[in-house]
C-alpha cells in the first residue's frame, strides 16, 4: 500500500467521523465537562442505555464521534494503557502521557496495509491531581529534595482535554468538538472565552448542553439524546474522579438549553418580521 493510499483511508475515517454525532468538551475553571448527541435510530432502543462516554480511570473520561465499534475498542486501548502506567509507575496516568499513548496507538494503523485507520475522533478529559498524594502500596515518604525528588513551591495538575483525530495526531484544548455538528460547536465554543479560565463547571454543564442543541439543529427532524459526564478537582463536585453528571442537573442543563433556543428563534422570527415591514 502506497502512501498515497492511506492518505485516502485517512480522509476515509475523516468522513465516518463527520457521519457521527456532535461530541464535544469544555475544560473550566475546576474541571472538564463532557458531552455527546446520541441520535436515536430505533424507537425501540432503552432510554439511558448504549453509552457513548466512557470511565477510562478513575480521574478520565472519553468520548468519541464517528463508528461505535472503533470507539469501543479504543476505550479498551486507553484502559490498558491507564493500567499499565498504575503497573509501572504506582500512581495515575498523566493526562498528556494518555493521550501520547493512544494518539501513537491510533497513529500505528496508518502504517500498514494489514490495518485501517480508526473511524472515529476521540476526546479525552481529566483531572490531574493538583495535590500530592500517596502512590499504590506506598512505603515511606521519599526524597524530599534530590535530583530526582521534589520541588518545593511548584504547582502541578490541573483538568486536561485532548483530542485524538483518526492520522493519530493530538492536541491540547480549552474546548473541542466533532462529528456532523462541529462547525456549529466550535463556533459557540470560541464564544465562551474559555482561555481566561473564569467559567465554572456548573456553568460549563450548561453551555454544553446549549451547545449540543444548537448543534443538533441542523438534524432537527431526528430524535436524540444528551448524554454528559464530569470530572472535576479533588475538593470539587466529584471528588477528582470521572462521572456522570447527575440527573437533576442534566435536567435542568436541558431545560435551560431549550429556553436559550426558544430565545434565538424568537429573535429570527423578530427580525423577519422586521424585513418584511420594511419591504
Amino acid at each position: 500500500m502506497t502512501r498515497i493510499d492511506i492518505h485516502y483511508q485517512v480522509e476515509y475515517a475523516s468522513k465516518a467521523v463527520e457521519n457521527g454525532g456532535t461530541a464535544i468538551g469544555i475544560r473550566c475553571k475546576t474541571g472538564v465537562v463532557l458531552a455527546v448527541e446520541k441520535i436515536i435510530t430505533s424507537k425501540l432502543l432503552k432510554s439511558g442505555g448504549n453509552k457513548r462516554i466512557a470511565s477510562i480511570d478513575r480521574n478520565f473520561g472519553m468520548i468519541s464521534s464517528g463508528l461505535v465499534p472503533d470507539g469501543r475498542h479504543l476505550v479498551s486501548r486507553a484502559r490498558d494503557e491507564a493500567a499499565s502506567w498504575r503497573t509501572s509507575y504506582k500512581c495515575p496516568i498523566p493526562s498528556s502521557s494518555l493521550a501520547f499513548r493512544v494518539g501513537s496507538y491510533v497513529q500505528a494503523y496508518t502504517l500498514y496495509s494489514s490495518v485501517r485507520p480508526f473511524g472515529v475522533t476521540t476526546i479525552l478529559a481529566g483531572w490531574d491531581s493538583e495535590t500530592e498524594s500517596r502512590v499504590d502500596g506506598q512505603v515511606g515518604s521519599g526524597p524530599k529534595a534530590a535530583l530526582a525528588g521534589k520541588t518545593n513551591g511548584t504547582k502541578a495538575g490541573g483538568p486536561g482535554l485532548y483530542m485524538i483525530e483518526p492520522s493519530g495526531l493530538y492536541w491540547g484544548y480549552y474546548g473541542a468538538a466533532t462529528g456532523k455538528g462541529r462547525q456549529t460547536a466550535k463556533a459557540e465554543l470560541e464564544k465562551l472565552d474559555l482561555p481566561s479560565g473564569n467559567l465554572s463547571l456548573e456553568q460549563g454543564v450548561k453551555e454544553a448542553a446549549r451547545i449540543i442543541y444548537a448543534a443538533h439543529e441542523d438534524s432537527k427532524d431526528k430524535d436524540f439524546e444528551l448524554e454528559m459526564s464530569w470530572v472535576s478537582s479533588s475538593d470539587g463536585p466529584t471528588k477528582g474522579r470521572h462521572e456522570q453528571v447527575p440527573k437533576e442537573l442534566l435536567e435542568q442543563a436541558e431545560t435551560f438549553a431549550k429556553r436559550a433556543m426558544e430565545g434565538d428563534d424568537d429573535e429570527d422570527t423578530a427580525t423577519g418580521g422586521g424585513e418584511t415591514m420594511e419591504l
